[in-house]
């Protein structure tokens, strides 16, 4: 198992998640100041030419959410994605894919200082409508699904994160704790190392 990655992409994510599972795999890191991540051999691989990209044997996996899906999948008996037949599996579903389908293109808009013309046909809304669903779907306590931790929260809470880092949102108490939450776990603080000293330098 391969995974393409450099410290300054979303493959800080399915670091996070590797080192979670405790899962061997090789780390081919991907230089951006050479444009590595444009060249052909890697374009081979995902022609978007971005990170993170998984090779497990012949299976490409691209995209955040995808490869944490796929990894809690694969490696089931880590308990890090609910059942395929259990109750909890549509929420899982929802946290996996919310976050990039929906918070990422809305912040990544707003940062721009740009807003879609006709909110009603984007997918993503608008930002009251995506700020009120991010607080409903924090959990109070614990994690997404409960008490048990998840690939949900390795991609909502980290995304959740990243926008705290970046400024994209000023989180609310519940947001802001339950970021605090995931920022206290060794894996997250081993592969975080420099979002940590930046969240430390305000």
């Amino acid at each position: 198992m391969k995974h393409y990655y450099n410290p300054m992409s979303r493959a800080i994510t399915t670091d996070w998640m590797l080192k979670e599972l405790e899962v061997e795999h090789e780390r081919v890191f991907i230089d951006f100041t050479t444009k590595e991540n444009h060249q052909a051999e890697y374009k081979n691989i995902n022609p978007m030419g971005k990170l993170p990209a998984l090779m497990d044997g012949d299976t490409v996996v691209t995209e955040v959410s995808a490869i944490c899906a796929y990894l809690a999948d694969k490696f089931s008996e880590k308990k890090l994605a609910p059942a395929i037949d259990s109750a909890d599996r549509g929420a899982y579903c929802r946290y996996l894919f919310f976050a990039g389908n929906t918070i990422e293109p809305m912040f990544s808009l707003s940062v721009c200082g740009l807003v879609h013309p006709e909110p009603t046909t984007a997918g993503w809304g608008d930002m009251p409508r995506v700020l009120e669903t991010i607080e409903s779907m924090t959990p109070e306590t614990g994690w997404a699904l409960g008490e048990q931790f998840t690939a949900a929260d390795v991609v909502f809470g980290g995304l959740l994160d990243f926008s705290m880092v970046f400024k994209w949102m000023e989180p609310s108490p519940k947001v802001a704790a339950y970021v605090d939450r995931i920022r206290q776990r060794p894996a997250y603080r081993e592969t975080h190392s420099a979002f940590l000293e930046m969240t430390e330098k305000g």
